[in-house]
């Protein structure tokens, strides 16, 4: 008999248990992708919206950027007008990773002279 006899099965097995720890981080990787994307999304969308409503003053700027996050799925970390420009942090949750993100919004500047 050999001494090398049921090697294969503990091999397999060794494997099996690698592809799927490698498998198990790909997945992970892939909810910090998507919840990076997802606050962002968001984020650009509040700030968006809060430079749209920005002469209704700050509060009702908030408001619809706080209403336009929610739709998207995602909380409101902070809102801040000043003048036309809205900076807006959304935060977005998925499985254990949660991604805030920054964005903002006004009207373009002028160009250097």
């Amino acid at each position: 008999m050999s001494r090398d006899r049921g090697s294969a099965t503990v091999w397999a097995a060794l494997v099996a248990t690698v592809l799927g720890a490698v498998f198990g981080g790909v997945l992970l990787l892939g909810q910090a992708v998507v919840a990076r994307h997802r606050a962002a999304a968001a984020a650009d969308l509040a700030a968006l919206a809060a430079a749209a409503t920005w002469a209704h003053g700050p509060e009702t700027a908030c408001a619809t950027a706080l209403r336009v996050a929610r739709a998207q799925g995602a909380a409101l970390g902070g809102c801040l007008l000043r003048g036309e420009v809205a900076e807006v942090t959304a935060r977005v949750a998925a499985g254990p990773f949660t991604a805030a993100i920054r964005a903002r919004a006004g009207p373009p500047t002028e160009p250097p002279a």
